[in-house]
């Protein structure tokens, strides 16, 4: 750890707030085909993991999903320090893995399908319309947790990603390519988080 790191992390030990315990990371299919881009990935779970949180979320948008399956394979090869679940927005199954990382086509078509299959509930009579909350759309998509932070490096935007589960988030944005982004730009992104007071839209 150089010096500026062992800076921004003292700044942290001398806070008093709570630590993010899910933190997420948006990044895209061009970002893994960076050099080192796997290896960053790997870097990041160890300082997530480092800095006390407990669950971590990777949503990797893709443009062409024909690349989904090799995308897939790819990141089963990733090392992680806690279990790893890899799937796509076609898999609803629940995975109890710290670290669970999705690659889709984005927040839309996520939500599109939990609507799909929310409809077929209601014509198999399993569920009644005006029995459909927000319990019964979270219990239908990839990621049912609202993360703590949402991180996304490269560009102001969230790419559509992860648009129902971030609507409490804090959401921490830098011109950081995925490529380059370092511990120093998490711990920076630590630092921003416990700066703010949270209002979870009140």
């Amino acid at each position: 750890m150089g010096l500026y790191d062992r800076y921004l992390a003292a700044r942290l030990r001398r806070h008093e707030a709570t630590p993010p315990s899910h933190v997420a990371v948006v990044i895209t299919e061009r970002d893994l085909l960076e050099q080192g881009a796997y290896r960053t990935l790997e870097e990041f779970f160890e300082w997530a993991f480092e800095y006390d949180a407990d669950r971590v979320t990777v949503y990797v948008s893709v443009l062409d999903e024909g690349a989904v399956p090799t995308l897939e394979r790819e990141l089963e090869r990733v090392s992680a320090p806690r279990p790893l679940a890899v799937r796509s927005p076609e898999d609803v199954q629940r995975a109890d893995a710290p670290i669970q990382v999705s690659v889709g086509l984005g927040g839309k078509h996520e939500f599109a399908g939990a609507v799909a299959r929310i409809a077929e509930d209601v014509e198999a009579g399993e569920l009644a319309p005006e029995e459909i909350d927000e319990t019964d759309v979270e219990q239908h998509l990839v990621f049912p947790e609202n993360p703590d932070l949402v991180i996304k490096t490269g560009a102001e935007r969230l790419s559509d990603f992860m648009i129902w589960q971030s609507v409490y988030s804090e959401l921490y944005f830098t011109d950081v390519n995925w490529r380059d982004f370092r511990k120093r730009d998490y711990l920076r992104a630590l630092l921003d988080y416990e700066n703010r007071q949270r209002r979870f839209g009140r």
